[in-house]
């Protein structure tokens, strides 16, 4: 939702009215995940994505039938796998959409500011977690059916708080779910505040990695106390740039669980402080750029200085999946790649051998 708002704001400026159908469920090889949202303007046009194409336009004419009668309901697509072949996807799978007639302002509102960027880094902010913001929207009753089979029933309907640890799950998993609670189905959407990448050592590779995780939706930070690198010339359009040395600056933007740190400066008087902070604040990502004999003479200087091998096991160090690649850009795809991988718990191995394992264990 967050990616459509500036396409969303244009067609409300235009006084155009705007609905949406969101993913609530999948099942099977669906090319989408819940959350995923289309959105659509009354006169015809949309923007997003609620299968990767295979069922936009059934979606679409779905959410403008909702307009003209006012109302609300789920509809299950099922998307065959010659669909999917021709919008170019492998395979196809089954889908539960919620189609509304209209944009909730609690949505629009929730996307655009999940807890402020700002306020995010605060766990106390507002009273709120530091994770993000959710909405709970009750299902119409038309939902299928076997919805009620498919998902288990969490907890009685006057608990609030197992509907909150809900929630809690939901953002820290950064994925919109549906929920059963009693004899009711909710939605769970999530808006988790945006992935931080933290850069030290502003780079070539660090130019190419700030690019990449743009596109990917990150805050990105570049940290480097050497004011002829961390120029805005290099770096214009990072959220932020600090000529800091690393342990200044993590206090400064308040490091912690929920960010990745890629330290690229190769220099030790800049990186080895800057890994044993990250370690310290449980950064969930801490790579270090360096070849293996430079990773060697680091593992020795930081037992040296105080760290633990427990510790040096969680540091990513050479950085990155190994792609082959040397150019800087291709650096930081391998280093983006892996940043993902740890996010979103992959297995940072080639989808074709992770297929074939799967097929082996059914088998």
């Amino acid at each position: 939702m967050r990616e459509l708002l500036e396409q969303y704001d244009a067609w409300r400026a235009e006084g155009r009215g705007v609905g949406r159908a969101v993913v609530i469920r999948t099942y099977g090889s669906s090319p989408r995940q819940a959350g995923s949202v289309l959105l659509v303007a009354d006169d015809g046009r949309m923007v997003g994505s609620v299968s990767g194409g295979c069922i936009e336009a059934a979606a679409a004419q779905a959410v403008l039938e909702s307009r003209a009668r006012g109302d609300s309901r789920v509809i299950r697509y099922g998307v065959t796998n010659e669909q999917a072949w021709d919008v170019g996807l492998a395979c196809g799978g089954t889908i539960d959409v919620l189609i509304e007639p209209d944009v909730p302002e609690a949505a629009v509102a929730a996307a655009r500011d999940p807890l402020a960027v700002a306020a995010a880094r605060d766990p106390l902010a507002n009273g709120t977690s530091a994770l993000g913001t959710t909405l709970v929207t009750e299902l119409p009753v038309d939902t299928p059916s076997d919805l009620a089979d498919a998902v288990p029933a969490t907890a009685e309907a006057n608990d609030v708080g197992a509907l909150e640890q809900i929630r809690d799950d939901a953002l820290a998993a950064g994925r919109s779910q549906t929920a059963r609670i009693d004899d009711r189905h909710v939605f769970i959407e999530a808006f988790p505040v945006p992935p931080r990448l933290v850069i030290v050592g502003a780079t070539e590779v660090a130019r190419s990695l700030v690019g990449l995780a743009r596109a990917l939706g990150y805050e990105r930070v570049v940290i480097d106390a050497r004011t002829a690198f961390a120029t805005r010339e290099r770096f214009p359009d990072v959220e932020q740039l600090l000529t800091q040395w690393p342990d200044e600056a993590f206090d400064e933007i308040d490091l912690g669980p929920n960010d990745a740190v890629a330290i690229l400066s190769h220099d030790p008087k800049f990186d080895e402080p800057a890994i044993v902070e990250a370690l310290r604040r449980g950064a969930r990502y801490v790579g270090a750029i360096g070849s293996r004999k430079t990773q060697a003479d680091r593992r020795r200087r930081l037992l040296e200085a105080g760290l633990t091998e427990a510790d040096l096991g969680r540091i990513r160090g050479p950085i990155g999946l190994d792609l082959g690649g040397r150019e800087p850009a291709e650096t930081a795809l391998a280093i983006l790649a892996e940043i993902v991988s740890v996010r979103r718990g992959g297995s940072s191995g080639a989808m074709a051998a992770a297929t074939l394992a799967a097929a082996q264990a059914r088998a």
